[in-house]
């Protein structure tokens, strides 16, 4: 099985951090067909949440937003990894970024459960080239490991 390393698209919406907000927008979304890659949630401060879409479509979630006035901050972009799981899948992609100097500001992954994951890596919008090089690479012999401590 091989394993992909998409650039992505998403958008974000700020919500009140209170139950059922994201219930809401999720469903209003899969009423109007929005088919997302990735949806993320977490508390960004007093009393709120951001909300991360990774839309399949990206004009098919701000034509559904618009609709429905919800205000989405975007594009913005991540990287979709997705591939066979196995034990260090995700140290490989690490460490290539950060033998090449790039620092991951945030990851969320999931194993799906079929022997497959997912893995969403957002780094500095100043690095997001040089990360797409260095993701999409298969140049191995440049890995250095970590020195042993």
């Amino acid at each position: 099985m091989s394993t992909n390393v998409l650039e992505v698209e998403y958008y974000y919406s700020l919500v009140a951090d209170k139950p059922g907000e994201s219930r809401k927008l999720l469903e209003f979304l899969s009423e109007k067909e929005v088919n997302l890659l990735a949806f993320t949630a977490f508390p960004v401060g007093e009393g709120k949440s951001q909300l991360d879409f990774f839309p399949v479509d990206s004009e098919q979630l701000k034509k559904a937003a618009s609709n429905a006035n919800i205000e989405l901050i975007g594009p913005k972009k991540a990287f979709l990894i997705q591939g066979e799981d196995k034990v260090g899948a995700l140290y490989d992609y690490h460490l290539k970024l950060s033998n090449a100097g790039i620092n991951i500001h945030a990851s969320n992954g999931v194993v799906e459960g079929t022997g497959r994951f997912g893995y969403v890596i957002w780094v500095n919008p100043s690095d997001y080239r040089k990360a797409s090089e260095v993701l999409k690479s298969s140049d191995w012999k440049t890995i250095q490991t970590s020195p042993r401590q």
